[in-house]
C-alpha cells in the first residue's frame, strides 16, 4: 500500500456568486452545502442575500451542516468597521469514497475525500477473467486496510465507486455478458461489495468513468465530448449536454464491437466478426506482430516493449490499427458532433503512432463542419481517469442537495 497527496484538480468554481438569490426558500441544508461548494469561503450575510433566508433559518442549516462534520470555518473577511465576518466553506475531509478500477489483468483502489483528493492508494495485477469472488474479495480486503491506515471509519464511509472492463447495467450494478469477464455475467456486484462495506455502491463500465474523471479534471466547461479507450479491449464514454450517455441498458459507447470497414473476418470475443476490437486492440495487435504465441498470454505491454525498441513492424501495426479505430470513429464524429475527444487507455499512452493513424481518418472521413472546431488529442489525466471518475460519481451522488437532507435527518441533526 502506499499513500498519497496527490490533488486531483478541482472543478468547483470560486468566484463569488450572482447578485440573484440563488436558492429557493424552501430548499433545505443540502441547497446550502451546494452554494458553499460552488462558492468557498462565503459568510453568512453573504448567504443571506443570495438565499433569501431568515438570519435564523441560515443559522439552522449551517449548525446541521457543521455538526455533521460538512461545513468548517475557513478564515475571516475584510473588516467593515466592526470584526471581521468568518468565513464558511465546504469541509471535503468529512467523509471518505472509496473508488476501484479493474482492468482485464490489474486493479486499482483508491481512498479519497470528497473533493477527490487520493488519500492512499493500492494496486495490483489481478486477471479479471479468475472470476467475480476472488477480484471483489480482493477489493473489500484492500479497502478495510486502505480505511485502517487513514484512521477512516465505516461511518465516514460515503460509497464505493467501481469501474469493470465490460458492459454494466448501471442502474443495479450488474455486468451484462461482458465479453473478457467469464462468470460475470448477472453477477450482483453493487449488493455483493455493499453488504461487506456497509456503503452504497456504484458500478458503470471503466470507460465510462474514464470519461467522467477526465471531463471533471481537464475539460469541466466543454459539452459535448467522447472518451475512447485503446488498451487490451476498445470503448468509448459519450459526454453530451455535459451528462453521461450511458443508453437505455448501459451498452451505449461500446466502440470496439463497431465492424471495422476494412477489417477481415477475424473473430472477436463477443462471439461476431471483424470486430475493431478483434484487429486493432493491443491484445490484436499482439497476435499480428507474435504469431506463434497464444492470444491470452501477449497483449498491450508486449507491443508497448516493442514500440520501446523502435521496432517497425510494430510501429506499422500500430499506426494501421489507429486508421482502423479512426474509419469508426469518424462515424461518431459526423453522428454526435463532440468538440473534444480523447484518446487513453495503456496502448495510447505509449504508442505516439496509434494517434497519427486516429487523425489521419478522423480528419479525411469525418465532415468538415463537424472537425472545424474539433480537439483530438491524448488523455491528460492517463491511468488516474478512472479512479478519478469513480470517485467523482460517488461524490455527487452523496452531496445532491436531497441526499444531503436525508443524511442530516437519519443523523438526527436536520433543521
Amino acid at each position: 500500500m502506499r499513500r498519497e497527496a496527490d490533488r486531483r484538480p478541482s472543478t468547483r468554481p470560486t468566484s463569488r456568486p450572482p447578485s440573484a438569490p440563488t436558492i429557493p426558500t424552501a430548499r433545505g441544508a443540502g441547497e446550502l452545502l451546494r452554494l458553499l461548494r460552488e462558492h468557498e469561503g462565503l459568510t453568512r450575510s453573504e448567504l443571506i442575500e443570495h438565499t433569501g433566508w431568515s438570519r435564523s433559518t441560515l443559522g439552522a442549516r449551517l449548525d446541521s451542516l457543521t455538526a455533521a462534520g460538512l461545513v468548517q470555518s475557513s478564515g475571516v473577511g475584510a473588516s467593515t468597521g466592526g470584526r471581521p465576518a468568518t468565513r464558511l466553506s465546504f469541509h471535503p475531509g468529512a467523509y471518505v469514497v472509496l473508488a476501484a478500477d479493474f482492468g482485464a489483468t490489474h486493479v486499482t483502489v483508491a481512498l479519497t475525500d470528497l473533493a477527490g483528493t487520493v488519500i492512499a492508494e493500492t494496486t495490483s495485477e489481478l486477471h479479471i477473467a479468475d472470476g467475480p469472488e476472488p477480484a471483489l474479495g480482493w477489493l473489500v480486503d484492500a479497502a478495510r486496510q486502505l480505511m485502517d491506515e487513514a484512521g477512516a471509519t465505516t461511518t465516514q464511509l460515503a460509497g464505493i465507486g467501481i469501474g469493470l472492463p465490460g458492459p454494466v447495467e448501471h442502474t443495479t450494478g450488474v455486468p451484462i455478458k461482458p465479453p473478457i469477464m467469464p462468470g460475470w455475467d448477472g453477477f450482483k456486484v453493487a449488493s455483493w461489495v455493499e453488504e461487506r462495506l456497509g456503503a452504497p455502491v456504484y458500478v458503470d463500465n471503466d470507460v465510462n468513468l474514464m470519461a467522467l474523471g477526465e471531463h471533471a479534471s481537464a475539460y469541466p466547461g466543454v459539452d459535448h465530448f467522447v472518451f475512447v479507450k485503446v488498451a487490451t479491449g476498445i470503448g468509448a464514454g459519450l459526454i453530451s449536454g455535459r451528462r453521461l450517455h450511458r443508453g437505455a441498458v448501459g451498452s451505449a459507447g461500446d466502440l470496439g464491437h463497431v465492424r471495422a470497414p476494412h477489417a477481415p473476418d477475424v473473430p472477436c470475443e463477443c462471439g461476431n466478426t471483424g470486430c475493431l476490437e478483434a484487429v486493432a486492440s493491443g491484445r490484436a495487435i499482439a497476435a499480428e506482430l507474435f504469431p506463434g504465441r497464444p492470444r491470452e498470454d501477449i497483449g498491450t505491454r508486449e507491443v508497448l516493449e516493442l514500440l520501446e525498441r523502435n521496432d517497425a513492424r510494430a510501429t506499422a501495426a500500430v499506426r494501421r490499427a489507429g486508421r482502423d479505430i479512426g474509419e469508426v470513429l469518424a462515424t461518431v464524429v459526423n453522428l454526435l458532433n463532440p468538440s473534444v475527444i480523447v484518446v487513453g487507455g495503456s496502448l495510447a499512452a505509449g504508442a505516439p503512432s496509434l494517434m497519427a493513424g486516429i487523425r489521419e481518418v478522423v480528419f479525411a472521413r469525418s465532415l468538415p463542419l463537424a472537425t472545424s472546431h474539433l480537439d483530438l488529442v491524448p488523455s491528460r489525466v492517463g491511468s488516474r481517469a478512472a479512479i478519478t471518475g469513480a470517485a467523482v460519481t460517488v461524490i455527487e451522488e452523496f452531496l445532491q442537495p436531497d441526499s444531503v437532507d436525508a443524511r442530516l435527518a437519519t443523523l438526527g441533526v436536520t433543521a
